[in-house]
């Protein structure tokens, strides 16, 4: 019994490292949020024409907004849209959820790039907790609606999520989800997993360093040089927190008995701007922040856990919003301003006047790169799985 409990402690352990580990998948996945809380942004048409400029072809937006749909019509940018929270509810009804895919989804593809719907925005931690009942039967039942209408096999379901789902989140091979939300945790992962979607999660270093200026280093959360940390379960040495945040997330999912599903970040970001009691928020680490990020993701880089497999990552955002709630900095996340002046300055136009016409920041569709990456992990599972059966079988021989 000895043997086989080491074993089995071994297994779990290593597991994670061959699931996610090296694919050999390098694809280039950097998109934006375009968001539009706000009176004074400018048309979509001039959007899409921004977001050429610069050479990038992954946006996501918060909702299904028509004008924005049409303008994007017959362009190179892929859009990610999203369901209201507050519509959840309705979409429980099989033929409501039928009804909004064939209203907000049908009419516009394929001319307009639509790659993915998040069904809500950060559910399992909105002040309406009831909502989260509603989460998972509305992603089914869209997921169906894009069945019927032969839509499936382009578009992906899923939702982001706050990383405040998890209980742990340090060391990253700690990561866990919280004990009262894991039941419909697993129903989503199980989703998941059967349509090989991506969890998506909002990550945000900024807010991590301004809850704890003494102890977290501000070269860490920047991407700067740094000596990091080290996971003590793993050996896996960390640069920066956004890696070891996403793969908490993965080890997470790996604790509910689901491997192979992708992490990627649908939010982060840093604001430029705070009120007095918001440290860290400052042009320059806005500044510093999002050009290292840009950096890391032209370099392909993955995370510690998954080297080989590039982390896609949603930059927040494109504008500032000036009729967001809350705090300052809520109103100063953007890259641009509603006039289209830069901020200030990444490198984003930079990089786009000195690439080849026929390159862009996003190179492959969310679709493609999930259904290759899955295979993989797939693959290495099954390998993994059989070696560690057998090293337990021939320990008792």
């Amino acid at each position: 019994m000895t043997t086989f409990t080491l074993t089995i402690k071994f297994y779990s352990i290593l597991l994670p490292f061959f699931i996610f580990a090296d694919t050999g998948i390098l694809v280039a996945s950097f998109g934006i949020n375009y968001g539009q809380v706000a009176n004074n942004l400018p048309p979509p048409t001039k959007v899409l024409e921004l977001l050429s400029n610069l050479k990038i072809t992954k946006t996501r937006i918060y909702d299904t907004n028509p004008e924005i749909l049409k303008a994007f019509a017959n362009s190179n940018v892929e859009i990610i849209v999203t369901v209201e929270n507050q519509i959840l509810n309705l979409l429980n009804d099989p033929q409501q959820a039928l009804q909004w895919v064939n209203t907000n989804i049908k009419p516009y593809v394929p001319d307009t790039k639509i790659t993915g719907i998040q069904v809500g925005n950060e559910v399992f931690t909105e002040i309406d907790s009831s909502l989260i009942q509603y989460l998972v039967p509305a992603m089914i039942n869209i997921h169906n609606g894009l069945v019927q209408l032969g839509l499936d096999t382009s578009i992906h379901v899923s939702t982001p999520s706050s990383l405040e789902v998890l209980e742990e989140s340090y060391p990253p091979s700690a990561g866990s989800f919280r004990s009262e939300i894991s039941g419909i945790m697993y129903q989503l992962l199980n989703f998941l997993s059967k349509t090989k979607s991506p969890f998506w999660i909002n990550a945000y270093p900024y807010f991590a360093y301004k809850n704890d200026p003494n102890q977290i280093s501000l070269d860490y959360v920047l991407f700067n040089p740094n000596q990091g940390m080290v996971d003590p379960n793993t050996n896996l040495h960390y640069d920066n927190m956004l890696y070891a945040m996403v793969d908490a997330v993965t080890f997470a999912i790996s604790k509910l008995g689901f491997n192979g599903i992708e992490v990627r970040v649908s939010e982060t970001g840093w604001p430029s701007k705070g009120d007095s009691d918001e440290i860290g928020a400052s042009l320059e680490n806005a500044e510093i922040y999002n050009k290292n990020l840009l950096k890391r993701q032209m370099a392909n880089e993955g995370t510690p856990l998954s080297p080989r497999m590039r982390l896609e990552s949603y930059l927040f955002a494109l504008f500032n919003e000036d009729l967001k709630n809350g705090p300052t900095s809520e109103r100063n996340y953007g890259l641009f301003e509603p006039d289209e002046s830069m901020t200030y300055n990444v490198g984003l136009s930079s990089f786009a006047k000195s690439s080849n016409p026929s390159t862009s920041i996003s190179l492959t569709s969310s679709a493609t790169r999930t259904k290759a990456a899955q295979k993989e992990y797939q693959s290495m599972f099954y390998r993994v799985f059989v070696y560690l059966l057998i090293s337990s079988l021939c320990a008792f021989v």
